[in-house]
């Protein structure tokens, strides 16, 4: 069995128990062929529990120093995170939002499912902050199409993204397919870019029910 099998095994009904998550929607989730989940980001826990509600193996990018650490935890933490479907970029470089376009571009493009969140980090504040459009280059590049999700309660079990998380019950909620196949061959005008990831957050704060706020999340930490 693939580490991920036994992981999911493992841990999928410790989480479950957990944080008995209400799953909504998984069926809009294709069962082969590449797609793109794409969603909203509250705290650390939401690479944890999304990928044991759906049925088949996620693909997500998470930073290095997961994997990295010395000694038997930084080994064991590498096993668990790559393990997990976690795939290690240095985003912290000059070329970091390139090489995670171009990861989910490969993983999408050998026919898997990748999990993206257009914020491009943790809400400050539980609110939804504008996508960057970078989801939408890997549906026009890889003709993909994306289905929506939202996380809905991770927050309030873990407050900040620090710590460990208490027990309490979430949602995990699922959209219908998102497909951008008019766009074909468009994926380097920017108007395009902004006009499909808009399409998709709008559909991610529809299904979250958060308030929206256009400007990036990274901007608002930094104020």
């Amino acid at each position: 069995m693939s580490r991920l099998t036994v992981i999911k095994a493992v841990l999928g009904p410790i989480l479950r128990l957990l944080f008995r998550p209400q799953v909504e929607g998984v069926e809009n989730i294709p069962g082969t062929g590449p797609v793109i989940l794409a969603g909203n980001h509250l705290t650390f826990i939401d690479s944890m529990i999304m990928p044991i509600c759906c049925d088949r193996p996620v693909f997500y990018i998470g930073k290095d120093e997961y994997v990295t650490g010395k000694g038997l935890k930084g080994r064991l933490m590498a096993w668990f995170f790559t393990g997990c479907g976690m795939i290690p970029v240095d985003r912290d470089g000059g070329r970091g939002g390139v090489a995670a376009l171009m990861t989910g571009r490969r993983v999408l493009e050998e026919g898997n499912a990748f999990a993206i969140y257009p914020e491009g980090t943790r809400s400050p504040d539980g609110r939804l902050y504008r996508g960057r459009t970078g989801i939408a280059r890997l549906t026009l590049m890889t003709g993909a199409p994306v289905v929506p999700f939202a996380m809905i309660g991770t927050d309030k079990l873990q407050p900040g993204g620090a710590g460990l998380p208490r027990p309490g019950k979430v949602t995990v909620r699922f959209g219908e397919p998102m497909e951008f196949s008019r766009y074909e061959g468009m994926d380097r005008d920017r108007y395009v870019l902004r006009a499909v990831t808009d399409s998709v957050m709008a559909e991610v704060m529809r299904l979250s029910g958060q308030e929206y706020v256009d400007m990036y999340a990274t901007k608002a930490k930094a104020a």
